[in-house]
């Protein structure tokens, strides 16, 4: 594979690659790549981040950091269970910019938009240049929505990337949030802090300190250590120092990071950034994105052999997404089995031996009727 020399790519500009040409010219893709690549990028959106392109290097798809972000042509080659709305948003849309699958809380989606595009994103058919932006009268709707809806308490923040939004526009989301009584926590979900640092400004942990009486948590989106770059530790830090939880978020990839010492360094430097691992996602049937999964034997297995080997606050929970907006389920590994006969359980221990749990007697006492 022949790609561009240092020589040449440092006379590039520093500015975000939005095409497949952007990439062959900055060495992130050889000729032939780019070519095999060309239908693909005219099929889904395209961006990768000088800080991502950074850690690309030549590694290319061999690269873990790579592997997310270059389009390859294997994303053209669709499966039969794979969909256009692999969890299931559109049953789910009241009002645009809304999903309301779930009882105390819905997504609102103000941009389509995010700095990079991830190869394996389950919302690739929608998100991109030109993706459906909500308007003032449009975002001004799905907010009376969540105020005609009392037993909504939690509104997560999603597109897109809701960061890419300026800081003043993102005050003002919050601020609106904060005035509805019954709405007591905004969860942001962001790829910013890691793949475009510099956007974590003073004045944007401003705009999401507005809130008075709501909770605002960060998720940070991030699937491999080196995306924690000093960079990105900084720009976390902002948020955490400026009094914003963080949790994060991954996808279990094939390539990137199924295997337990890579998921085990992630979480444990994510714990040190006082950021709680909060999920690990098992991959989505979007459309071209078979590359990417992993089984979900495979998937329990690693988590297994994180049992016992980290701290419990390096331990996410292992998800599945339902097609058809069935909604999300734990799906990580059983350690306890009954027995219908004896009423005993069997119990692994993280090490993979088994132990006996006695059954309850009958007499009991319901800790209800001691009160």
């Amino acid at each position: 594979m022949t790609r561009s020399t240092e020589t040449e790519t440092e006379s590039l500009p520093r500015h975000t690659a939005r095409s497949v040409e952007d990439l062959r010219r900055r060495g992130l893709l050889s000729e032939a790549e780019a070519v095999a690549a060309a239908r693909v990028g005219e099929r889904y959106a395209v961006a990768v981040t000088p800080e991502m392109a950074a850690l690309v290097g030549e590694g290319g798809y061999d690269d873990p950091v790579g592997r997310q972000f270059l389009p390859h042509p294997a994303e053209l080659e669709s499966r039969p269970e794979e969909m256009a709305d692999p969890i299931g948003d559109d049953p789910f849309t009241p009002v645009k910019g809304i999903t309301h699958r779930y009882p105390d809380r819905v997504l609102l989606k103000p941009v389509h938009v995010c700095p990079v595009y991830c190869r394996f994103c389950f919302r690739r058919e929608k998100v991109g240049p030109g993706g459906e932006a909500l308007t003032a009268a449009e975002l001004e709707a799905a907010l009376d929505y969540v105020r005609r809806h009392p037993g909504v308490w939690e509104v997560i923040l999603s597109g897109g990337d809701p960061m890419v939004l300026s800081p003043r526009r993102l005050r003002d989301i919050v601020g609106a949030l904060d005035a509805i009584p019954h709405v007591a926590s905004v969860r942001l979900h962001t790829r910013v802090p890691v793949v475009d640092p510099g956007r974590v400004s003073a004045a944007l942990v401003a705009a999401l300190r507005a809130a008075r009486e709501t909770a605002v948590w960060v998720v940070l989106h991030v699937n491999h250590p080196r995306e924690m770059t000093p960079e990105a530790r900084s720009a976390c830090a902002r948020l955490v120092d400026g009094g914003i939880p963080m949790l994060s978020q991954s996808v279990l990839l094939a390539g990137v990071n199924d295997d337990a010492d890579t998921l085990a360094e992630l979480f444990r430097t994510l714990v040190g950034q006082r950021i709680k691992p909060y999920y690990l996602h098992h991959p989505d049937l979007a459309r071209g994105t078979s590359h990417f999964r992993v089984t979900l034997e495979a998937g329990r297995a690693l988590l297994s052999r994180l049992r016992g080997r980290v701290s419990g606050l390096c331990q996410p929970t292992y998800v599945l997404d339902l097609p058809g907006g069935h909604g999300k389920v734990p799906v990580g590994p059983p350690y306890a089995e009954p027995d219908q006969e004896t009423g005993s359980w069997t119990i692994q221990d993280p090490w993979g031996s088994r132990h006996i749990y006695p059954p309850t007697p009958d007499s009991a006492q319901d800790p209800e009727d001691s009160r």
